[in-house]
């Protein structure tokens, strides 16, 4: 028989067991996490899309399919007959379902493959007994509220939600709104108490499930931080908890181990060879898709099994649309073209944005706005080290962009600069990515973007030699108590290298397709 040809270089069990582990000395006594199985979503009528799991899921797992429940408990549990601390329920094996789909791990899968000592078929869930008078805490995240009800499953996300919440007494119409913004005040009010203040009373006034909570009231009324304090120390632990996971997984998460980073690093360095080939293979009668194609063609060359997120090819104008993922433009002309897009291998994802001039040479202005968005990425990457606060990157960014465009002529003032400047410049990179992560000062083996940019859009109260110029440029940062390192440097970032890389030839110069009628 022949053996069955798959990747070799996943996450290990043992990887997953350790992050279980690690979540587990994070649980307060006598509590249970529970973490679904991302939903399957639907494309048009009986087409779905591909499936992709709940990072945190696969985080703790490496499971892959649907209509799946964990539960990691911080003391041990008897289940099945069985001592353990955790236990999986999944999809049980389906000869008609597989010869359709896929084969399936089925229960005794999860237990070779991903090493769990107990997993229990998804249809045994209805029936299991979570002994919630015996814990003293249910930790969840927020449900999914737009799930699929499949009539022929019985044991589907819907029905596993169903079973889920009346184990626990969740009945319909019970708000946990307030637990979010519970957790955001613990986490947040010593740094900046009075912006968390108004913060919270904005959410009160736009939910009426929050209006008359009595500790928001008490909050949002603190006069001054011993008084935001004593409130902050007031508020209980409540036995179903749907808010201290995030501040768990955004921990564990953050820091990037060496088995993570090996993909992660395969996933960027493909991505900058994306960007390198397109710069040798771009010519202005391209459209925006045909540039979408090469770039995914070389991810799916490495093996990489999706792209991290919506490709974003903009020409001109379309360059100045933050997430313009239409990449519909049938020419690119001698317009600059933005190109942001990044591989997912093994679920790991980069994210990484190059702006180059369709015919591979930078306009005057084009390259004016160009040098002074690479200077703003350099004043970035300095700010890259283990301590620093999170928004150094971006703080030292802003400040040379505004600079530079006072210098320009395009603002008279510093603050004009967000006009034409509108998003950070950081966010953590991983399993998603826009990734989780702490937000606090940078930690040893943390991956972070730092992707400076400058939108002029046309119609712009500026002289019109400068309209319709967007320039992104975004490298992925690792950093470690050593200093950083840019992962992406594969793919040219000065305008000297990409317009010398550009001039160069292509494997693609001679691959042409038949005419269509």
């Amino acid at each position: 028989m022949a053996s069955s040809q798959k990747p070799t270089d996943f996450l290990t069990k043992e990887f997953h067991r350790q992050r279980r582990e690690q979540l587990r000395q994070l649980l307060p006594a006598r509590s249970v996490a529970v973490f679904f199985s991302a939903p399957v979503r639907n494309r048009a009528n009986d087409v779905d899309f591909h499936y992709h799991q709940n990072p945190d899921f696969y985080y703790l797992t490496g499971y892959k399919e649907p209509n799946s429940v964990l539960l990691v408990f911080s003391e041990n549990q008897t289940i099945n007959g069985q001592s353990t601390n955790e236990v999986v329920f999944a999809q049980p094996r389906n000869p008609q379902a597989e010869s359709w789909n896929g084969k399936r791990l089925g229960t005794d899968g999860v237990k070779q493959q991903l090493g769990f000592a107990v997993s229990l078929p998804n249809t045994d869930f209805a029936a299991f007994k979570l002994d919630t008078a015996n814990l003293q805490q249910v930790l969840f995240f927020e449900l999914p509220h737009d799930v699929r009800n499949e009539a022929r499953d019985r044991s589907d996300l819907y029905d596993l939600l169903a079973q889920f919440k009346q184990k626990i007494g969740l009945r319909e119409g019970k708000s946990l709104d307030h637990q979010e913004i519970f957790s955001a005040i613990r986490q947040y009010d010593a740094q900046a108490g009075a912006q968390v203040q108004q913060e919270v009373k904005r959410q009160m006034e736009a939910n009426p499930a929050l209006a008359n909570n009595a500790i928001l009231k008490a909050y949002v009324a603190a006069k001054d931080a011993p008084a935001r304090a004593a409130v902050v120390a007031s508020i209980p632990k409540e036995k179903l908890d749907m808010s201290s996971l995030e501040g768990v997984l955004n921990q564990l998460r953050e820091e990037k181990t060496a088995e993570e980073l090996v993909l992660l690093r395969k996933a960027v360095a493909m991505s900058a060879i994306g960007q390198l080939e397109v710069m040798k293979a771009m010519q202005p009668g391209m459209s925006e898709m045909e540039v979408q194609g090469i770039h995914e063609y070389v991810y799916k060359k490495y093996g990489a099994e999706y792209e991290g997120y919506p490709s974003i090819v903009g020409a001109g104008n379309n360059g100045c649309i933050l997430h313009y993922t239409e990449n519909d433009r049938p020419k690119l002309n001698n317009d600059l073209v933005l190109m942001d897009l990044g591989a997912e291998y093994h679920g790991y994802t980069a994210d990484v944005t190059r702006t180059i001039p369709a015919n591979g040479k930078f306009s005057p202005e084009q390259k004016q706005i160009y040098e002074l968005v690479y200077a703003a990425q350099e004043a970035g990457f300095q700010q890259c080290k283990v301590g620093n606060a999170f928004q150094a990157p971006n703080e030292a960014a802003q400040k040379v962009m505004a600079e530079g465009l006072i210098k320009l002529g395009i603002i008279k003032k510093p603050e004009e600069a967000r006009r034409y400047t509108m998003h950070g410049v950081s966010h953590y990179l991983g399993l998603d990515v826009h990734d989780r992560g702490a937000y606090g000062p940078f930690k040893h083996n943390t991956v972070i973007t730092v992707e400076p940019g400058i939108y002029i859009p046309e119609g712009s109260p500026v002289d019109k030699k400068w309209w319709g110029i967007g320039v992104r440029i975004e490298d992925d940062i690792l950093i470690t108590n050593t200093g950083w390192e840019n992962l992406s440097k594969g793919a040219p970032r000065t305008v000297k290298d990409i317009e010398a890389t550009m001039a160069q030839p292509s494997a693609l110069d001679d691959f042409k397709l038949p005419v269509l009628k």
